[in-house]
């Protein structure tokens, strides 16, 4: 994993700019050779800012800037002028960025939109200049304030993968497969379990120039929710999704339970994430005829729409993305036409 592109977690030191100090002129001319106090005010530290941006899927470019340092502000000027603002480092992120404390743990705030920007470490504010100092019994104050000094902090992002479907199930359970024939995405494709040890995101097309966007999650296992297997690293990308996609094969010995344990990893995690939308699709389905699949039908759990499909026939592809869009989007598409999947 240590060779992979694909990168959801980051830990940096962030070091904010400090503020200019504030300046003790006093107004000098050539009228007026003992003018009042004029001295301006320090700029303020650069911050360093997280910005959102649809061009980044991962966090592999910040991998290697462990330490992101801004500039400090300027001290003030003559004629009460203010000194510049350090520069702030703008760091951009993917969308659905978690960035968090790391001694505390404690959730600061969550990119989700393109362009939008959230200080990560704020800069130290600027001193005030001689001239706020100036009072009815002191005319020439010569006392400043010194610039707040920036801040070192240690801080944490987390990226959370933002996707329409996201596809749960065992290992080996045909996600990968499924993820390469709807899409252009690529993820690697063996008969072992845990092929996949990284999400793959895959726009998928529908009918026309509609899309959606299905991530393919590392197998789950029971216990993962205490940290078997891949562990809970990856159950947070589910956190983002619109609508679960379980991939159960064909050939499970027991369906219902199966279904029951992923149920019951994704409960242990996060119990908010059993009010989403969510499917079953049982995969697999080329070694079975269409007999097999009616007695299996009495087999499966109840309470959830259920597609047997096959992605190396191509079997039940169609109503599969149709009954997906449907979710996805509540048919008040004026444009949706059913398709009829009645087969001779």
């Amino acid at each position: 994993m240590a060779d992979s592109n694909f990168v959801d977690y980051v830990k940096i030191c962030c070091r904010s700019g400090a503020g200019g100090s504030g300046s003790a002129h006093f107004h000098r001319d050539k009228l007026n050779a003992k003018g009042g106090p004029d001295g301006g005010d320090g700029g303020r530290g650069g911050h360093i800012i997280l910005r959102g941006s649809n061009h980044y899927w991962t966090l592999l470019h910040l991998k290697y800037r462990k330490h992101i340092i801004a500039s400090a502000g300027n001290p003030g000027s003559i004629s009460l002028q203010t000194g510049a603002s350090g520069k702030d480092e703008i760091l951009e992120v993917p969308l659905g960025t978690i960035a968090r404390d790391f001694e505390t743990g404690e959730v600061l705030f969550e990119i989700l939109n393109d362009g939008e920007q959230r200080t990560l470490t704020a800069g130290g504010r600027g001193g005030m200049g001689n001239w706020n100092f100036k009072t009815a019994t002191n005319q020439s104050p010569r006392n400043v304030q010194p610039g707040e000094v920036g801040r070192e902090e240690w801080k944490v992002l987390e990226l959370k993968l933002l996707a329409d479907v996201g596809l749960v199930g065992f290992p080996n359970a045909g996600k990968s497969t499924l993820l390469s024939v709807v899409s252009a995405a690529k993820p690697e494709i063996a008969n072992y379990p845990f092929t996949t040890i990284v999400p793959n995101l895959g726009i998928v097309s529908y009918r026309g120039s509609r899309s959606f966007v299905m991530a393919d999650i590392p197998g789950i296992i029971e216990g993962a929710a205490e940290g078997r297997g891949l562990g809970i690293r990856f159950l947070r990308h589910i956190e983002r999704n619109s609508v679960l996609l379980f991939m159960i094969a064909a050939d499970s010995a027991d369906i219902r339970k199966e279904f029951e344990v992923l149920m019951n990893e994704i409960r242990k995690y996060n119990p908010d994430l059993l009010s989403k939308p969510r499917m079953l699709a049982l995969t697999k389905t080329d070694m079975l005829d269409m007999q097999m699949i009616s007695e299996m039908e009495t087999l499966l759990p109840e309470g959830i729409k259920t597609v047997f499909i096959s992605s190396v026939t191509g079997y039940g592809i169609a109503e599969l993305k149709d009954e997906l869009w449907k979710i996805l989007n509540k048919p008040d598409d004026s444009n949706f036409e059913p398709i009829d999947y009645n087969r001779d």
